[in-house]
């Protein structure tokens, strides 16, 4: 009902039903409090209901009800969190009301999970530009990059490492990858560090990171300068791609995808030689390596395979080496490996890739791109008709 302007209205008008809605915060039962977050966030995208919620005795309802248990106060950030982003004005009132450096108090408290959750809820800030603008005021990315050189010597430091490498992910995807990698130089030592480390909740969050960052042409130019120290997580990721637990491989091998992807636009003869350069780095045998991957019997490291063909299939050398590797072409175009779904979509990306192409039918012959053109008109899930029956009728 909040969602409609004149029942909106008649709500802000019931201080008895906005009061009993902040209550509902404080419900034991998730489902009843999330729907309570829900309306008096769809409630604040209008002045009247702002001045509402952080200019009556309401706000004294939230912090009466903030005060209930670490649970409820957890609520009550994420529905400040959610108003906040809305737009600067609604951060204003956030923050005037005290709700959110109560939160940023909370990132240096004794209680280390209670730590993790504020990362959380500060990293969902930071999806907004106002909201990031109003951090570093605040000095947030500076305590960040503090808390990461000093997880060092702190022992509890695993359980919200995770969460400082994925907030400094983030702000490199929304700023600039190049000028958060060198303000703050903590952050991409401990992407590495943690790509190499032998506990795998780490690992699957450097991967994520990594493959975050190699999305942008800035992020692979960046990561391309650590020179020799890139070179190693390259290298670790391959291993992990052929041998992980199987969700560290898929993540593996999404991230590596996301490496080697190059758009249309993107690729100068700079680039195109980096992502070369780093795709023969996986392994002496690339091509087969991850060949060898896409044959076993799991879709999700199946198609997770497929996708980094797919990833080089728009670019020239990617395209040479496949006419160049034996029986690759007939691995493209055989229909009967990858039943699944999933396995025959990433199959179809990947001829859709090379028929895309402007360089294909040069690269790899009119005999091949053919019948590359014709899988692609029949579509992900064609069967070819099996004559047997007419054969016994015949007999």
């Amino acid at each position: 009902m909040v969602a409609h302007p004149d029942a909106a209205t008649e709500i802000l008008n019931n201080h008895d039903i906005l009061g009993a809605v902040i209550n509902c915060i404080g419900e034991e039962n998730m489902a009843v409090a999330k729907q309570a977050i829900k309306s008096l966030s769809k409630l604040s995208h209008s002045k009247p209901g702002l001045d509402m919620l952080f200019q009556s005795d309401l706000l004294k309802v939230m912090k009466d009800v903030m005060a209930t248990s670490d649970v409820v106060r957890y609520r009550i950030y994420e529905l400040v969190v959610e108003i906040s982003s809305v737009s600067p004005i609604s951060l204003g009132y956030c923050a005037k009301s005290g709700f959110i450096s109560q939160l940023i108090g909370e990132l240096t408290g004794g209680d280390v999970l209670i730590r993790a959750t504020a990362i959380e809820m500060v990293t969902t800030l930071a999806q907004s530009q106002h909201g990031r603008q109003y951090l570093a005021q605040q000095g947030i990315m500076d305590k960040f990059s503090n808390m990461i050189k000093g997880a060092e010597t702190d022992p509890f430091s695993s359980l919200y490492l995770p969460g400082l490498v994925k907030f400094f992910g983030n702000l490199a995807i929304m700023d600039s990858p190049q000028q958060v990698c060198e303000t703050y130089p903590a952050f991409q030592n401990k992407v590495f560090e943690m790509a190499l480390d032998p506990d795998a909740a780490m690992i699957g969050v450097a991967l994520d990171t990594l493959g975050l960052l190699g999305t942008t042409v800035e992020g692979k130019q960046v990561l391309q300068k650590a020179g020799e120290k890139f070179k190693a997580v390259l290298t670790r990721m391959s291993q992990l791609a052929c041998a992980g637990a199987t969700e560290l491989r898929v993540r593996s091998l999404d991230a590596i995808s996301q490496l080697l992807t190059l758009q249309p636009e993107e690729q100068t003869e700079d680039l195109l030689a980096l992502t070369e350069s780093w795709f023969h780095l996986l392994s002496n045998q690339p091509m087969d390596m991850i060949r060898n991957i896409s044959t076993q019997p799991f879709p999700e490291l199946h198609c997770g395979a497929l996708q980094i063909f797919t990833a080089i299939a728009t670019q020239l050398w990617g395209q040479k080496l496949m006419i160049s590797t034996p029986s690759f072409m007939e691995f493209v175009l055989d229909r009967s490996m990858g039943l699944t779904k999933d396995a025959k979509d990433a199959k179809f990306e990947l001829v859709g890739s090379l028929v895309g192409s402007s360089t294909a039918a040069d690269v790899l012959g009119s005999q091949y791109y053919i019948r590359l053109k014709t899988y692609l008109r029949e579509g992900p899930y064609y069967v070819t008709a099996v004559a047997t029956v007419a054969t016994e009728r015949a007999e």
